[in-house]
């Protein structure tokens, strides 16, 4: 059964919008997914290189494949709201969007609800979606913050591929 969900779920992702998905700089799966959806198809399970290759696969086929609906998505208006140095994704060239890297400070058991993670650069990101994950108690474990769509950040744990959705707080 978790075989054809991962099927659906990588059927789905392919009817997306090729405006999206032909992008260089492409959303992978766990950035499209939620957290629930990413441990439902059993994604989770997947090593870095495992789902780097998935994401490569899908991006390759629908680089190949072209979307009569790509031209129509690049010819839609800008919204009023920003300034014209906004990409279609809702990214603003202005901000620093690239991956944090860095360590939770203290010790470390995973999330639940509405967790806030202090991090030792000093910033605090706080859990911005349902979702419990647990794993065993670490300290200062290292952490990425990896950018999305929509100014969507995702945190990602070292050592595991689940990732939450996330929010700065400070």
């Amino acid at each position: 059964m978790p075989a054809k969900l991962l099927t659906l779920a990588i059927v789905g992702l392919l009817g997306l919008s090729g405006a999206a998905l032909a992008d260089p700089s492409f959303s992978s799966l766990e950035e499209r997914m939620t957290g629930r959806e990413f441990r439902e198809t059993g994604l989770y399970k997947l090593t870095d290189d495992e789902l780097a290759a998935l994401n490569r696969w899908i991006r390759e086929r629908s680089l190949a494949e072209e979307d009569p609906r790509q031209g129509a998505a690049q010819e839609q208006p800008q919204s009023s709201v920003g300034d014209a140095s906004d990409d279609p994704r809702g990214f603003r060239s202005s901000e620093d969007r690239s991956t944090i890297e860095t360590r939770i400070v203290g010790s470390f058991t995973g999330w639940r609800g509405r967790t806030e993670f202090e991090l030792e650069n000093g910033q605090v990101w706080r859990q911005a979606e349902a979702g419990t994950f647990v794993v065993p108690e670490m300290q200062n474990p290292d952490v990425e913050i990896i950018p999305g769509m929509f100014n969507s950040w995702r945190l990602r744990v070292s050592g595991y591929n689940t990732r939450i959705r996330v929010e700065r707080v400070r």
